[in-house]
């Protein structure tokens, strides 16, 4: 395994986002996928050979806030160490940047993963709210 800071290419990326099931949601595009990526303030990539199997991303002002969202691993690989390699290093970029405010966006059923790694769950009375699309 090797890892790289570049942006992965719109189809190696559009191949792993696929396994998700995420985009039956957002009906993106690989291009639509790949400018969300490029807007990212940092992203680490995870290949086996030349193929992505792991992914993340942070969007931030590199101070205060950050959000750290699209943490991916390929379904077959996953519990092999990837994930947590790669929240390692975007996690450490934030410490590198003193953000103060790190915010997760994951998928349900990864709570488990996550709060090993210090993050806690939203309390029902937390502050913050989401908006669907609304055209």
């Amino acid at each position: 395994m090797k890892y790289s800071e570049k942006t992965p290419s719109p189809d190696n990326f559009f191949e792993l986002f696929e396994t998700t099931g995420w985009n039956k949601k957002y009906e993106l595009s690989k291009d639509q996928l790949y400018v969300a990526l490029k807007n990212s303030w940092y992203s680490i990539s995870v290949y086996y050979d030349v193929k992505l199997v792991g992914f993340g991303r942070i969007i931030s002002d590199g101070l205060v806030h950050a959000l750290i969202l699209d943490v991916i691993v390929l379904p077959e690989l996953q519990g092999h160490g990837i994930g947590k390699f790669v929240m390692d290093k975007l996690l450490a970029k934030c410490k590198q940047h003193k953000v103060r405010d790190i915010q997760l966006f994951s998928a349900r059923d990864k709570a488990g993963f996550y709060e090993k790694l210090g993050f806690s769950k939203r309390k029902e009375d937390a502050p913050g709210m989401e908006m669907e699309k609304y055209w």
